[in-house]
């Protein structure tokens, strides 16, 4: 729960507020007792109407205060409640943003969904009740225990008993509670994993009719969950009934022994003495019944806060050096020197001892097989991954020693997956760029062959994109993702097999179109087709993460077999000469 006290610390003015509210409704609700034996013993006895309609006055007057400082302590407490939700999703938020892909995997993505809304909304409504009661009871309970005893020391006696087994019912459910609870939240992430995956995965289930295998697995981590949970319930819910039983007995108790004092040893009790101690004993009960309340959600609450913790207190493995360097003589140089990189948890490297220059004005192609590493040799350039061994070097100078901000900055990357994000054409496209004006935007769309179907669109740049861009085509999705990357102008473009989607004609174009913008900028190509990459001025054939060869298309063609089999599935002997 530290992450949680950490945020309390902004709130000092309201849960002053709460502590001095807390403290009214907890006095004027102690003192009810003291006025009703005064009310019973001697104001109605004596027939005194005057002192009755004092007392009862003044009676509810603390009623009315103990409400209106109720009203108070309620609504500060769902404000610090909610505060400290809203702090610890934007810390997350942030936290999250500048996780490498190693954290993001580490964690899986829908345990971090789950730990944002879920674990944070767990935490809120365990505070928003702690505030008001925790503060509250241990006030009730000490005083309650010293007015009893001033009341009637031998009839308060029976506290020594009843809130000892309180106290070791509250530690059993406690025990018990608190691996289930960590058991609920797990089972929480594999319910978002897999109905993410559904929706995902939506159009393969559905073309593969494997619905009913998908609901069947569904159901049964479900179920699973339903199991979990209601044994929780079970657990949890079993403390009020055997609080309520004590608390029933321990009245009854009272009342047993003023009567046995009264008839053995003469000890003569008023009316108002007995409904006081009652009374009094009624309130601390009543006050350990409302922490069990608390303790009934602290055991999730804890797993909660510390799921959200262990989010906040990762550090990401790709950090930000304390002098960040930058060189302003060149620009789109990049270097790799001896590069080998292995993904954690892994036993052989995804890339080995891999060496190559790229210039501004030239095109450096990545071609292999699926798997062999392509895809982790442009992830490097950006620093999404930290090399294992070796250096990655932009303008000279080594990626790990620049400003990831000021890094990215000098990279256009298209993902191999075109994401796109709801809001429209426009705005997807200004994403690459902080303000990019409607002559540039045009200008990207045009070069990404995508003018005429968003010309075609009724509102034009303003049409809407859905989430994850599903309401394009996948080829034009790939093209607004060029099209946001052309837009920012980057010294280096990657392009992740980002032509897959399209048609040999519009990949040619836009290729064409391509190399007039970039004739300053360093071109880096991951592509599976000859023809995108046949006229690279250096092609990098990649094999089991190891460099085949490195030559242009006409020299692979002699020296690189790897290569020539790759041609050869694709292009006739004819097609293969330029």
């Amino acid at each position: 729960m530290k992450c949680v006290l950490k945020e309390l610390k902004y709130f000092k003015k309201e849960l002053l507020l709460i502590i001095l509210t807390v403290a009214g409704t907890t006095l004027c609700t102690l003192g009810l007792p003291t006025l009703m034996t005064r009310l019973i013993d001697r104001a109605i006895p004596e027939g005194n109407y005057l002192h009755v309609i004092e007392i009862f006055g003044l009676m509810l007057l603390m009623v009315a205060v103990a409400i209106l400082c109720g009203v108070v302590t309620s609504a500060q407490s769902a404000k610090v409640s909610m505060g400290v939700g809203r702090n610890l999703r934007s810390s997350i938020f942030r936290k999250v943003q500048y996780f490498s892909q190693t954290e993001i995997d580490s964690f899986t993505t829908s345990s971090l969904i789950t730990r944002t809304n879920n674990d944070i909304n767990q935490v809120q409504v365990f505070l928003n009740q702690c505030l008001r009661i925790a503060f509250q009871a241990p006030i009730m309970c000490i005083f309650g225990v010293i007015l009893a005893i001033r009341q009637s020391p031998s009839l308060s006696v029976v506290l020594v008993v009843s809130i000892p087994l309180m106290a070791v019912v509250l530690t059993i459910i406690g025990k018990l509670a608190v691996p289930l609870s960590q058991s609920i939240q797990t089972k929480i992430d594999r319910i978002n994993l897999v109905m993410r995956e559904k929706l995902t995965g939506v159009r393969v289930i559905r073309a593969f009719g494997t619905s009913d295998f998908e609901s069947k697995k569904f159901e049964a981590i479900n179920k699973d969950y339903q199991k979990t949970n209601m044994k929780m319930q079970r657990t949890t819910n079993s403390v009020l009934p055997v609080l309520t039983i004590i608390l029933s007995a321990t009245a009854a108790l009272v009342m047993l022994m003023a009567a046995n004092q009264s008839v053995n040893k003469g000890i003569d009790y008023t009316v108002g003495e007995v409904m006081a101690i009652i009374q009094y004993v009624m309130l601390i009960m009543m006050a350990v019944i409302m922490l069990t309340m608390v303790f009934i959600m602290l055991p999730r609450a804890a797993t909660s806060a510390s799921r959200v913790k262990e989010v906040l207190d990762t550090e990401c493995s790709i950090q930000n050096k304390e002098d960040c360097l930058d060189n302003n003589l060149q620009k789109g140089y990049l270097t790799f020197k001896n590069v080998s990189f292995t993904y954690p948890g892994a036993d052989v490297p995804a890339i080995r001892n891999l060496s190559f220059e790229a210039k501004p004005g030239e095109t450096t192609a990545i071609i292999g097989g699926t798997g062999m590493g392509k895809s982790t040799i442009v992830n490097l350039i950006p620093r999404l991954y930290d090399v294992t061994e070796g250096q990655v070097l932009v303008d000279g100078i080594d990626v790990r020693d620049y400003d990831t901000a000021v890094l990215r900055n000098k990279i256009g990357f298209v993902p191999q997956k075109a994401v796109l994000f709801a809001g429209t054409i426009d705005s997807n496209i200004a994403f690459g760029d902080v303000k990019p004006s409607e002559d540039r935007i045009e200008e990207a769309v045009k070069i990404a062959q995508s003018y005429d179907f968003v010309m075609k669109k009724e509102e034009g740049f303003e049409a809407p994109i859905s989430q994850g861009g599903t309401n394009v085509s996948g080829g034009q999705r790939q093209r607004l993702a060029i099209a946001r990357a052309i837009v920012r102008k980057p010294e280096i473009y990657v392009f992740d097999d980002s032509f897959s989607a399209l048609d040999f004609k519009t990949d040619k174009a836009l290729r064409t179109a391509l190399s007039k913008e970039t004739d300053n900028a360093t071109v880096v190509i991951v592509a599976q087709r000859i023809s995108t990459i046949m006229d690279a001025d250096r092609i990098i054939v990649v094999e089991k993460g190891e460099v085949a060869g490195i030559g242009t298309h006409d020299e692979l063609l002699k020296t690189c077999e790897v290569y020539k089999e790759i041609v050869d599935s694709q292009l006739s002997k004819e097609e293969q000469t330029k």
